[in-house]
This record gives C-alpha cells, sequence and structure tokens, in this order.
C-alpha cells in the first residue's frame, strides 16, 4: 500500500468523530489548537463505575507464580541451539517471544521492588534478565523469516507484534537500570573508565535488528490490504478464496498504531522496501491503523453480545459482488483481545476517548459472557463440583474458554488463543500516559480524568482475572505445566464430549475452522488445515512433547523460592491430558494471565 494512499486514511478521523456523538461535546485531552465550546471531562467515564479492587495490596504470590511460569516456559519449551520454541509452529512460536519480551518487561520493572528469592544482588539480578534476554535475541535467528514471509497476512503480523515488544523491553529495561549519556565521543582510558556507569545496556544493539524485521514484515502484511472487496479490509491469506476476519484486520490496526508509536526509526537496505530512511513517528503508520480501524468498526464484526465474531466471505453466487455478506459467527477468544492494544494505541496517538470506550465496551462484553457479574464480582451461576455451568457465549462459570476447551479437542493454533487475550488486556490496562506527540498540549485536568476513569474501569477487572488466574494455577501438574482448559479443575475435573460440552457447535453460519480446518467448498474454496505447511515437534497425533527436566536448573535461577513438588500433581483422569495435552502454547496461556493479573493488580 502506497504511503500517499495510507495517509488518505487520516480522513477517518472525521468518521471516528462523527460516530462518537455522545463522545465529542467533551473537550479534547489532547489538542494543537485551544478548544472551544466544549463541556469538561466528567470523572465517570467508560460505563457504570463498579471498582471492587480499591487499593488492596497486590499478592506477591502472584509474582512468584508468574516468574515460575516464565522459567517452566524457557527451560523446559525453548531450544538454545535451534533458537526456537521446536514444537511451536511458526505463528504460535511468534506469540511466545511477544509474551515473553512482556514478561521480561514486568520482571525488569519488578525487580526493584521485591525480593525474589536469592536474587539479593543486583548482578544476579542483571545476569538473570540478560539470560533471558539471550534467548530472545537467539529466537530473533532461529525465526523461520523466510518461510512466513510466504504464509497468511496475520502470521506476517505477529511477527510485527514480537519484535516491538522486544524494543519496548529494551527501551524500559534501559531506562530504569542504565540511565547513563555516554554519547560515544570517549576515547582512550576515558572511554573504559565510563563503561561501568555511562555506557547504554548492551540490549540497545538489538533495536535496530529488531526494528528492521518489524518492518519488513509490517510492509510484506500491508499487501493485504484490498480495495476491491468489502471496500477495504485486510485479506486473511492469498492462498484461499478472499476471506476478510477479525484478526487479520485486528492484527493491521494493532501493528500499525505499534509502528507509530514504538518504531524507533531506521535505514533499510532490504530489497522488499528499496534504499530509504523510515523515521519513528511516521504518520502512514497511523493513518494505516485509523483506516483499518475504521473498516473494522463499521462492517459490523460484532454479535449480540458484543463479541467478535470471525470473520466475512463474499458471496460468490451473486454475479459481480463485492460486499462482505456472508458472516461466519464463530467466536475465538483472541479476536476479543488483539484490538485492545490497538483502541489504547489509537488513543495515545490522539487522545480521542471513542477508543478507549470502544475498548472498556469489549472487555466488559468479554466478562460478562463468561458468565461473571461485574456487579457482585461472582459468577452468575453457582459452581458444583462435578457438573459443567451453562455455556455463556465466551466461557462459564466467569472463566474464558474456547469452545474446544471442555472436549479437549483444540489444536495448536486455539491452544495459543486465551494467552493472546490477556496479554492484550494487560497492554490496554497499562496506566495511561500524557501524549508523547510533537507540538501537542496536554489538558491536564481533563487528563487527570481520564486516567482515573480508565484506572478505575480496569480495576473492576481485577476479580475476574484474579478468579481465572487461580482457576488456572489448579492445572498445572507435577512439573508446573499449564493446562488448556481453566476450568477443569474448578468445575470438579468432569469429561465430557464435544456432544456433552453445552455448546450448539451446529448453529448456522458457524465454522471451527481454527480447529477442524476449513471445509472443501464454495465459500472457503480450498481446504486448509490448522498447523499445516509448518514446522512442529509434534507426533503425528498431535500430541506434546514427553517432558524434559531442562527448565530445572532456570527455575532455580528464577526463584530459588519453589519446586516442583509446591505444584498440584496431576490427578487421574485429568482433562487437561486429552488431545494435544500440556504444550508450550498452554504454558504461554498461563504466563501471558498471570502477567495480566499481576500488572493488572499492582499498576492501578
Amino acid at each position: 500500500m502506497a504511503r500517499n494512499e495510507l495517509l488518505a486514511g487520516l480522513l477517518g478521523l472525521v468518521v471516528v468523530l462523527s460516530r462518537a456523538a455522545e463522545l465529542s461535546s467533551y473537550c479534547p485531552v489532547f489538542y494543537t489548537e485551544p478548544p472551544a465550546d466544549c463541556e469538561p471531562i466528567p470523572d465517570t467515564l467508560f460505563g457504570p463505575a463498579v471498582d471492587n479492587f480499591g487499593h488492596r495490596e497486590p499478592d506477591i504470590g502472584i509474582l512468584e507464580d508468574t516468574f515460575d511460569a516464565l522459567a517452566v516456559l524457557q527451560g523446559d519449551y525453548f531450544d538454545l541451539h535451534d533458537g526456537t520454541w521446536p514444537s511451536a509452529i511458526d505463528w504460535t512460536g511468534a506469540v511466545v517471544e511477544t509474551v515473553v519480551a512482556g514478561a521480561l518487561r514486568t520482571l525488569s520493572s519488578s525487580l526493584g521492588r521485591v525480593d525474589l528469592g536469592n536474587l539479593k544482588d543486583w548482578k544476579a539480578k542483571e545476569n538473570l534478565v540478560s539470560f533471558l534476554f539471550s534467548q530472545v535475541t537467539r529466537s530473533y535467528y532461529g525465526q523461520d523469516a523466510t518461510a512466513i514471509r510466504d504464509q497468511a497476512y496475520d502470521d506476517m503480523q505477529w511477527v510485527v507484534l514480537g519484535w516491538i515488544e522486544a524494543i519496548r523491553f529494551v527501551s524500559v529495561h534501559s531506562t530504569l537500570h542504565y540511565p547513563g549519556n555516554y554519547d560515544g565521543n570517549a576515547t582512550g582510558a576515558s572511554r573504559l573508565e565510563l563503561v561501568s556507569d555511562e555506557l547504554p545496556w548492551h540490549g540497545n544493539n538489538w533495536i535496530s535488528p529488531f526494528a528492521h524485521r518489524a518492518l519488513v514484515f509490517w510492509h510484506l502484511a500491508s499487501r493485504g490490504w484490498d480495495e476491491k472487496l468489502c471496500h477495504g479490509g485486510m485479506i486473511w491469506s492469498p492462498h484461499v478464496t478472499p476471506y476478510k476476519n477479525a484478526i487479520t484486520n485486528e492484527l493491521w490496526v494493532t501493528a500499525s498504531i505499534s509502528m507509530y508509536l514504538y518504531f524507533p526509526g531506521v535505514n533499510s537496505t532490504a530489497p522488499s522496501l528499496g534504499s530509504d530512511d523510515f523515521p519513528e513517528r511516521d504518520p502512514a503508520f497511523k493513518a494505516a491503523a485509523i483506516q483499518g480501524y475504521e473498516w473494522l468498526m463499521g462492517i459490523n464484526m460484532t454479535n449480540s453480545q458484543g463479541l467478535f465474531v470471525d470473520g466475512y466471505h463474499v458471496n460468490s453466487e451473486v454475479p459481480g459482488n463485492v460486499e462482505c455478506d456472508v458472516r461466519d459467527e464463530m467466536v475465538y477468544t483472541y479476536n476479543q483481545g488483539v484490538i485492545l492494544t490497538g483502541q489504547r494505541g489509537l488513543w495515545a496517538a490522539s487522545g480521542i476517548l471513542l477508543y478507549l470506550n470502544e475498548g472498556h465496551d469489549l472487555v466488559r462484553s468479554v466478562i460478562n459472557a463468561t458468565g461473571w457479574n461485574l456487579t457482585s464480582n461472582s459468577p452468575v451461576d453457582g459452581i458444583i463440583p462435578g457438573q459443567l455451568p451453562p455455556w455463556r457465549g465466551i466461557g462459564r462459570g466467569g472463566i474464558l474458554e474456547d469452545e474446544c476447551d471442555a472436549s479437549g479437542e483444540c489444536s495448536q493454533d486455539a491452544q495459543t488463543f486465551k494467552g493472546i487475550f490477556f496479554h492484550h488486556l494487560t497492554a490496554f490496562c497499562e496506566p495511561l500516559e500524557p501524549s508523547g506527540e510533537v507540538g501537542v498540549t496536554v489538558d491536564t485536568d481533563g487528563f487527570r480524568r481520564v486516567r482515573g476513569a480508565h484506572a478505575s474501569a480496569c480495576r473492576s477487572y481485577v476479580d475476574w482475572v484474579q478468579h481465572n488466574a487461580e482457576a488456572a494455577l489448579g492445572t498445572r501438574d507435577s512439573h508446573g505445566r499449564f493446562g488448556m482448559w481453566w476450568g477443569a479443575g474448578l468445575f470438579g475435573n468432569v469429561t465430557v464430549s464435544r456432544s456433552e460440552d453445552g455448546i450448539d457447535h451446529s448453529a448456522a453460519n458457524t465454522t471451527d475452522y481454527r480447529n477442524h480446518g476449513t471445509p472443501d467448498d464454495d465459500i472457503w474454496g480450498g481446504r486448509w488445515v490448522p498447523g499445516s505447511g509448518a514446522p512442529s515437534r509434534t507426533g503425528n497425533g498431535g500430541e506434546s512433547l514427553p517432558y524434559s527436566d531442562a527448565g530445572g536448573e532456570l527455575r532455580s535461577m528464577v526463584l530459588g523460592i519453589r519446586t516442583a513438588a509446591g505444584h498440584r500433581h496431576r490427578v487421574v483422569g485429568d482433562p487437561n491430558d486429552r488431545g494435544r495435552g500440556r504444550t508450550v502454547e498452554t504454558q504461554n496461556g498461563g504466563l501471558a494471565l498471570l502477567r495480566a493479573y499481576w500488572e493488572m493488580s499492582q499498576s492501578n
């Protein structure tokens, strides 16, 4: 997509403001010209105030559990020689790298606040951070960038998000622990004298290659934007009949605005980009995000519960048809998460309240559809061990769930979904910061009100997150590995089949292609199987790899607090032993959930 075409997307701001009639009368929080004839921002925004969390001290134990989950993930599933999580496929590996980089950001910001077992000396703490970061940098080389170039447009964008997250970690760690001002001009002995105190953290050397890969894959993904069908939107894959799904378009919004906010600028000589300077805060990224968001929110992609359905086909039986008019009603958890980072980023780049408001609306819709009452802070249905609570749209008993969880039929794709949701919920609920735009004035009082309302709304979600985290912790086996179905133990380890899980799997216009593949019919235009065409070290039946004790040393290094004996041992007939069992994807999901609980409970 040409840069001029992307810049034209800035016109989408007009649509944003027209769609937000109820919010447009409030004074802007960020502005370039002094506002006139506007109303002060009220103290209460983003729906009814149900801040039940208050100002409780966060449980330090959850931070210990978070780092233990990270230790198991990296110690048991990461292969340093190959620089990969070998049982992952290309796109799930990119998601794992993203969550690990986010966890490193949490680790860096927490080291000065808590005593993590034996890590009392700053050298030991820095050694731990650098050790884990070295695995991230090794995965840069282990990532099969050549193969991903020829995959679907959503696959390409997971790569963008992963390396932008890694850049964010480096920036945060450097700012917190290495605020030196070495300018590179010292020579000889004077340079040596400066090394310990003034040189920036060594991880800064990786910002340029991380940024370069993110840029290359953003441009590769941009080819998926299509104006011929549905008046815009990203196509899922160039290899099947055009399908415009939620995830590819959510990724386009989130990747684009993340590039705008965090891309540091590079000079590129990549063949696909030519020789050119790509500056930071490039308006082309912002324009793409706005254009993509307006298309996504204007195409009617949500159901009666406020949840994103999977996507749209174009009815090929109508001659010359170019409209998105065949909607697939399938609901997946990750479709409710990725856009949250995009909404948060669009707010940061514009100060427009609508983005945050629509984000909070989505979060509340998700929580409600798990069967959780935000007012009473409890499940809407009683939980009776041995009985499955009613399905509420995207979960039951207050636990987030994909439709494959209870029956144990989740594919490698679906095993990744819930972790993606919680990673992006964490990003959405980070404390708001004033605009960093050049030439922008911040209304200090208005910003204070928005920041407070956002924090209050996010606090109201914490007990629900805690409910999920405690349930997920109960799925760990004796080696600390998380199960896929977080509600299994909470519901008494009841084992059910697909026909007994309380979900209408035969609902009209609903195709669970992420678990069972696309049907070979005229609508989908070809058979696609989840995980096909990507390397995997699982067995022929899709079972997980046998456990190895490689993580023991790393767990000891991370904590020095817990041992495997501290985990709940596997019960007989554990529902999470079915199907693919415990995998790198389910471990990543547990890590993302625990990090969300810690960050949301302590940052707000």
